[in-house]
């Protein structure tokens, strides 16, 4: 088994030197500095947080935001929290979203109708597109 590199040094002559809090010990040769490696636990590619974040400011729920990208409504939210993002006020819009292929896309926009009325944003999800768009309230 390969032993991890010293953080303070980064030597490579590292040995294992106990056992603390149920995580492997160990000790560097070079300078003597005990340390344990730190768990890496599940890592979410940071494509997916840039995504969620911008679905999230766009007004999409979290709920969705889960549906779409298979992401945790709840890492979603923690997301939203480390990163401090708040939310824009909408009181006259409301989004719509649609997730589309390529061909879909391109006949959805080839409609006149379809670009006319709302706000609209097209981004990339993976082979996929999501267009979303904002409609006013009816009064």
């Amino acid at each position: 088994m390969k032993h991890p590199l010293c953080p303070r040094c980064e030597a490579q002559h590292v040995v294992k030197s106990g056992i603390i809090n149920e995580r492997q010990r160990y000790r560097c040769k070079k300078c003597s500095y005990y340390f344990t490696v730190s768990k890496l636990g599940k890592n979410i590619d940071s494509y997916y947080v840039t995504k969620a974040l911008q679905l999230y400011i766009e007004g999409v729920s979290y709920r969705e935001i889960e549906r779409i990208l298979g992401v945790s409504h709840v890492s979603v939210m923690n997301w939203v929290r480390k990163y401090k993002v708040k939310q824009p006020e909408q009181t006259e819009y409301h989004p719509s979203y649609k997730v589309l292929s390529h061909s879909e896309l391109v006949a959805h926009m080839q409609s006149a109708k379809n670009l006319q009325g709302a706000g609209m944003m097209i981004t990339e999800l993976g082979d996929k597109y999501m267009m979303i768009k904002w409609k006013r309230f009816k009064e």
